[in-house]
């Protein structure tokens, strides 16, 4: 009988607790309702308010005036403004608004990711204007309150790249909608009398593709381009093509003085899975018809037919890195190339960056180098027609925290090479006599033949050993047993000039300076350098002309003062005297001054005596002398700086107002 009572309350009690986890339940799920309920009704107050909240920071913090006529929210999710203005204080208006409607991913926003689902725009209008000094955006560039500013450096001193790649991507991702449509926008930039207009009368995007027609106005110049592309927010995936005849990339001519126009550009963006800390990016991009045009590339307009990068990228926390396999194509060349960046702390303050960049390219055939040169990057070799193959290694290893530790290779070897024609420019014509014009500022100054025609030429068996010699310990000592490059001395070049901050060094060999004065122009800039090193290798590899006879031109072309060019010229305008006459000090001298020429006022006292501050300079190439055997122990011992002195046209200098420029021989 106990037992049948007990087993009876027990069941009235699990009875009761059931009643009242039910009631509870409902009770919380009323609640919940009714908090829902009160958020739906109340949802266009609560964004409101946020809204306003973070325009009055905004406001406060770049001193703008944000408005709008209209906020609320369409259902759950669907955020609708309008009349949207920004305007700078005492500035012209940055951005007006009509409308904006926004569906986002309610679920996704919750916790805490934006998610764009569709977005319908009309007329939004982006103004950046600037009048002379003052522009309406400049409140973007104000530096951070003293607060931000210690945040930013320790933020700096914790900076994770992969981290940063990836949040930016989510936003990007998160913020490019599948479906829309927006419709009349303009965006301009106005710089005084000089203005960019990009005009979008429809931007319609369906299932993540898009497609837009745009007007670009660039003060008088007119153009239309047509875009299509992609935007896969799921598959995480951009792609864009823009293509429009000679398409002209605007601003780029007022801004850095170049001219960029295209047929056609192809880009594609695709986020690869992550792997803890790491970000991995892959991509396209494809260019045809490209015209470019900088004073700094070349002095004539660049012509590329194709141009294709096809790229892999490795981003960790401190490391960007171009990985091997990435692929670029240019014309009908194509390599793979590796870039790896890394940012280390070298000390409390900053941090260090270490550069690693290389090539190898196995054998190929020769004429896919050469037949992919773009036009007007390599004047001289255009319709140069080659047989046989190259192979192509280049290494630069830098750590800017300890340059000195500087790895640098670069090697083009050639296997059964044969040059068939030499098209536009005969680079054997070294071997004769060929008329030389001399160039200062760009301009040409001096034109003479550079042979027994010209009464100043002298032929290398006419000048001293003492001068050949010393020339050469003063500008390439090495230059009858290399090939027309001393690895070792750009790379102790380009050490010093990442020491000094600017290019005070070149590491050119007298083969390199040969090419630049005989058949490149004396603008500086990137075009010169490679085709330099190209023609160079030509010359020397194919011996298009013997080492003796490149040393005599030099030797008859080199500039040694004021429009003084040539041996025999010098030789008379310091010494009075015939190249043959010449002694120790007079050669040492010579050769001191073929890096700066029209200085050598410099190297003299005010009564035409040389300077103390000379004597290791003698010394030095005196020694050199010696070690080659040139002259004897006795004879160094008797090189004394005081017994050279004026005897020329030189000496007038001194005592005459003529500037050096107006000399001519």
């Amino acid at each position: 009988m106990d037992m049948v009572c007990g087993y009876s309350q027990r069941k009235k009690r699990k009875e009761m607790t059931k009643r009242i986890i039910v009631k509870a339940t409902a009770g919380c799920s009323l609640l919940f309702l009714l908090a829902l309920a009160t958020l739906y009704v109340c949802r266009t107050t609560l964004l409101q308010r946020m809204a306003d909240k973070h325009i009055t920071r905004i406001e406060t913090r770049y001193g703008l005036n944000v408005s709008y006529a209209d906020l609320a929210m369409k259902g759950l999710s669907t955020v609708c403004l309008k009349g949207l203005s920004v305007i700078p204080e005492h500035r012209d208006t940055l951005l007006s608004l009509q409308s904006l409607d926004i569906r986002i991913g309610l679920w996704q926003l919750l916790w805490g990711n934006i998610n764009v689902k569709d977005v319908r725009m009309d007329g939004l209008k982006l103004n950046f204007i600037k009048r002379d000094s003052v522009a309406n955006y400049d409140f973007l560039f104000l530096p951070p309150d003293a607060d931000r500013n210690i945040a930013h450096t320790e933020k700096e001193k914790t900076s994770n790249y992969a981290r940063r790649t990836n949040t930016i991507l989510n936003l990007l991702f998160g913020i490019l909608p599948a479906n829309g449509e927006l419709t009349d926008l303009c965006i301009s930039e106005r710089k005084n009398h000089n203005f960019v207009t990009f005009r979008i009368p429809k931007f319609s995007i369906f299932e993540n593709r898009f497609r837009s027609d745009i007007s670009v106005i660039e003060d008088t110049i007119v153009q239309q381009w047509h875009t299509i592309g992609e935007i896969n927010s799921s598959a995480r995936k951009l792609s864009i093509s823009i293509s429009a005849p000679h398409l002209r990339i605007p601003y780029v001519h007022r801004r850095l003085g170049a001219e960029i126009e295209f047929d056609s550009l192809v880009c594609s963006l695709s986020q690869g899975k992550t792997e803890g800390e790491k970000a991995r990016l892959t991509g396209q991009s494809e260019v045809r018809g490209l015209h470019l045009y900088h004073k700094r590339l070349s002095p004539e307009t660049i012509n590329l037919n194709q141009g294709k990068l096809d790229f892999h990228l490795n981003i960790t926390s401190q490391v960007i890195e171009l990985d091997s396999t990435s692929l670029i194509r240019f014309n009908s060349l194509t390599f793979h190339p590796y870039l790896r960046v890394r940012w280390k702390r070298d000390n409390a303050l900053e941090k260090a960056l270490h550069l690693t960049a290389s090539v190898h390219k196995p054998w190929f055939p020769a004429e896919e180098l050469f037949r992919s040169l773009p036009k007007g990057l390599f004047d001289n070799l255009e319709g140069i027609r080659t047989s046989g193959q190259l192979a192509f290694h280049f290494l630069l290893d830098v750590d800017f925290a300890h340059p000195d530790s500087m790895k640098l290779e670069s090697s083009l070897n050639e296997k059964d090479f044969r040059i068939l024609s030499y098209g536009k420019t005969d680079l054997r014509k070294m071997s004769g006599e060929f008329e030389y014009t001399a160039y200062e500022n760009g301009q040409p100054v001096r034109t003479f033949p550079v042979g027994p025609s010209w009464k100043g030429f002298t032929p290398l068996d006419s000048i001293p050993p003492l001068l050949q010699m010393s020339v050469m310990q003063s500008e390439d000592g090495a230059f009858f047993y290399h090939r027309g490059f001393l690895p070792d001395a750009m790379r102790e070049a380009l050490i010093h000039d990442l020491k000094v901050r600017s290019f005070a060094r070149g590491g050119s060999t007298i083969s390199m300076q040969l090419v630049k004065n005989i058949f490149l122009n004396r603008s500086k800039n990137i075009a010169r350098k490679l085709e330099e090193a190209l023609i160079v290798w030509l010359i020397e590899t194919k011996r298009l002309t013997s080492k003796d006879r490149m040393y005599e031109v030099y030797l008859n072309i080199a500039e040694w003062g004021p429009m003084i060019y040539g041996i025999r010229e010098a030789s008379e305008f310091y010494f009075n005297k015939y190249p043959s006459q010449l002694n120790i000090e007079e050669c040492i001298f010579l050769a001191s001054i073929i890096p700066k020429p029209k200085h050598f006022k410099n190297s003299f006292t005010g009564d035409g005596r040389l300077k103390d501050n000379q004597e290791g300079y003698f010394r030095l190439i005196t020694e050199r002398l010696v070690k080659k055997g040139i002259i004897s122990e006795a004879e160094a011992s008797l090189v004394n700086i005081e017994k050279l002195v004026l005897k020329g046209t030189a000496k007038e200098y001194f005592t005459s107002s003529v500037p050096l420029s107006l000399h001519r021989p």
